[in-house]
C-alpha cells in the first residue's frame, strides 16, 4: 500500500465500503431472524428448542448421533436415564 494517494487508497475505501454493507446487511438478518423466533414463540413453540434443531440440522447425521450417545452416556452415568433393558 505504497501509493496511499492512488489506486491503494481506492482499494481500501472498496473493502471498507464492502464490509459496511456487509455489516448492515447481516443487522438486517439478525432483526428478520429475530422476527421470526417471535413469531414462533407466539404460535406457542419453545424458541431454545428450535434454536438446537436449527444447529442439529447442520450437523452430518454420523455426528449428531455420535454427540447423543455421548450425551445418553453421560445422562446414564449420572444416573438421570434408566439403562438400556
Amino acid at each position: 500500500m505504497n501509493d496511499v494517494h492512488g489506486v491503494a487508497r481506492d482499494q481500501l475505501r472498496t473493502i471498507i465500503e464492502r464490509i459496511e454493507r456487509l455489516e448492515e446487511e447481516k443487522t438486517a438478518l439478525t432483526a428478520d431472524l429475530r422476527e421470526v423466533y417471535a413469531e414462533a414463540k407466539g404460535n406457542g413453540f419453545d424458541v431454545k428448542t428450535l434454536r438446537s434443531v436449527v444447529r442439529l440440522r447442520k450437523q452430518e447425521t454420523a455426528e449428531r448421533n455420535e454427540q447423543q450417545a455421548l450425551l445418553d452416556t453421560y445422562m446414564h452415568a449420572l444416573g438421570m436415564i434408566a439403562p438400556d433393558e
